[in-house]
């Protein structure tokens, strides 16, 4: 199974809107981080689509290593985030 590329070591602190869809990147090669741009090709990983019902300030994961994606659960902290 392949694994994500971290595609940095921080979350990405993003303003979602209420009803909006969107395309969250799990294999960590897209250029516009944290979300999909279809870099992902020929690889096992598709993106995660979710929405959310108010608008909200979230830090989104980018190092790939969460358990509750696409938002962040601190996994990052044992990688070094700058």
């Amino acid at each position: 199974m392949e694994k994500p590329k971290i595609a940095d070591t921080c979350p990405k602190q993003v303003e979602l809107k209420d009803g909006k869809k969107y395309a969250y990147c799990t294999c960590g090669l897209s250029t516009n981080q944290p979300f999909c741009d279809g870099k992902h090709g020929d690889t096992q990983f598709r993106p995660m689509l979710f929405e959310v019902e108010v608008d909200e300030t979230r830090h989104l994961c980018q190092c790939k290593q969460t358990k509750t994606p696409p938002y962040c659960d601190g996994s990052h902290n044992s990688l070094d985030c700058q």
